[in-house]
């Protein structure tokens, strides 16, 4: 199986080998956007959408094509949140044939000139804007993969509702393409309206040195203030000497009998993106 990546500029910034693929495929699976950009007289299979929600679908369409040449499309490089990790991991990295095409990530750095290496990468294509928050910290650079021509806006007000207002914006728009286009301001003044829903967004941290909001520091014990609760919270120096001798590594789940407010649990998520809690509380208002 192919596994085919495309960029905005579509079949014309394709490699020999990837149109080869594609040409040759007898069962093309794509978004509707991916599919639209195979020319008809070069690509002749059979066209197939992807449904939703995708993941689920995976086993069905490869069983319902088993025996046909299938060449999958992604976005930019198929192994970078994308297609690729679930396909092999359904069906094993050995059934595939990746044809990577530089990601939207490659291209907003090229064009920030921002290294690769020292950019925060945050995607909240179908995941909600508010997982952007753990990645604000002051001087880092972050690019938000959007999930369409809102995402900016929303982008724009959590930094806002962070203490993040002075936050430098860049919205980076159909890149790669002869539409390729940007746009900026401040996350405290933002009143751009919707363009492009192909983009990705670049943020330049910043924070309100006056803002009412706790900072948040990367280790555990956050400041009390920085949680809802009502009376039930375990207190801030207990919370970071509990974290350190509970000392999570990346992937362990913690069960938190009597969660209360849940800050041990939130602590412990944020120790690394893998890690996960589940907290049991009798009462259901908490």
């Amino acid at each position: 199986m192919s596994v085919v990546g495309l960029g905005a500029d579509g079949w014309a910034g394709l490699t020999a080998a990837a149109r080869s693929a594609l040409t040759g495929a007898e069962v093309l699976i794509g978004g509707p956007r991916q599919l639209d950009l195979l020319p008809a007289a070069d690509c002749a299979g059979e066209r197939v959408a992807w449904p939703s929600p995708l993941r689920p679908a995976v086993p069905k369409l490869m069983a319902e094509h088993a025996g046909r040449r299938i060449a999958v499309l992604a976005s930019g490089d198929p192994m970078f949140y994308g297609i690729g990790r679930a396909l092999a991991e359904e069906l094993g990295p050995d059934r595939l044939r990746v044809h990577p095409h530089p990601s939207s990530v490659s291209y907003a750095c090229a064009r920030l000139g921002w290294p690769v290496e020292d950019t925060e990468v945050v995607t909240v294509v179908g995941r909600p804007v508010a997982r952007l928050a753990a990645a604000l910290y002051e001087g880092r650079r972050v690019l938000v993969l959007s999930a369409g021509a809102v995402t900016p806006g929303e982008i724009a007000a959590l930094l806002r509702e962070r203490g993040f207002g002075p936050s430098r914006m860049r919205v980076l728009e159909q890149l790669g393409s002869e539409r390729e286009d940007a746009y900026e301001g401040r996350a405290e003044s933002w009143d751009h309206a919707p363009g492009d829903p192909l983009n990705v967004v670049a943020v330049e941290c910043r924070r309100d040195r006056d803002s009412a909001v706790p900072r948040l520091g990367a280790t555990p014990g956050l400041p009390d203030s920085a949680y809802e609760h009502d009376g039930q919270l375990t207190k801030r120096h207990v919370r970071a000497a509990t974290l350190c001798a509970l000392a999570p590594a990346p992937g362990e789940l913690l069960w938190d009998i009597g969660g209360g407010s849940g800050s041990i649990g939130i602590e412990w998520m944020r120790t690394h993106p893998s890690c996960r809690a589940v907290a049991v509380e009798r009462v259901p208002e908490r």
